[in-house]
């Protein structure tokens, strides 16, 4: 008798309990992704012509596709081999393979889409075959052809040196991917 009557009220003061706490709650606040997200979609990048366009400045026009970077690329020479990893619209990659192990990557990336990326380039550390270069961090080395293409050898083993990236950067053809437009 105890417990029917102990039921009739401990029941309704759960729900008044359970209402009064999710009344009280905050609504969830965006997260840094959410604001991230916001911010780079609702950024106008300017339009300006890419022809000459100095390092770091901004470029205009549709991204090149992909595909049109592979001749680009140096083959394999010397024990190692070139496979191609990844192509999209204004990109694509290269593994760097040798005696069947991976021990760098190779990559043009067209700065249409992200000319801010270019901006690094402003004041080079060095040259390489006359065009601007950095080091990112200990494992990448990157130039800028044209104000516009970034090709990029990035480090997937230690045994593969700065100097060898380097060297593998000046394979390219980089006077060719110049005259991309």
């Amino acid at each position: 008798m105890i417990f029917s009557r102990l039921h009739r009220i401990l029941a309704p003061l759960l729900l008044c309990v359970l209402l009064l706490v999710t009344a009280c709650t905050e609504a969830k606040a965006p997260s840094r992704w959410d604001a991230a997200q916001q911010t780079s979609t609702q950024k106008q990048r300017p339009q300006q012509p890419r022809d000459g366009a100095a390092p770091g400045q901004p470029v205009a026009g549709k991204p090149v596709t992909g595909g049109n970077f592979n001749k680009f690329f140096p083959k394999g020479s010397a024990g190692y081999s070139t496979v191609p990893a990844q192509e999209k619209t204004g990109f694509a990659e290269y593994k760097l393979n040798q005696g069947g192990k991976n021990v760098a990557m190779l990559s043009i990336n067209d700065l249409a889409n992200n000319p801010t990326a270019a901006q690094k380039f402003q004041q080079p550390s060095k040259t390489i075959a006359g065009y601007p270069a950095v080091n990112q961090g200990n494992n990448i080395t990157a130039l800028l052809v044209g104000g516009r293409y970034q090709v990029k050898v990035q480090s997937r083993d230690p045994s593969f040196t700065p100097q060898d990236r380097e060297a593998w950067l000046q394979k390219f053809n980089l006077s060719g991917l110049s005259r991309v437009k």
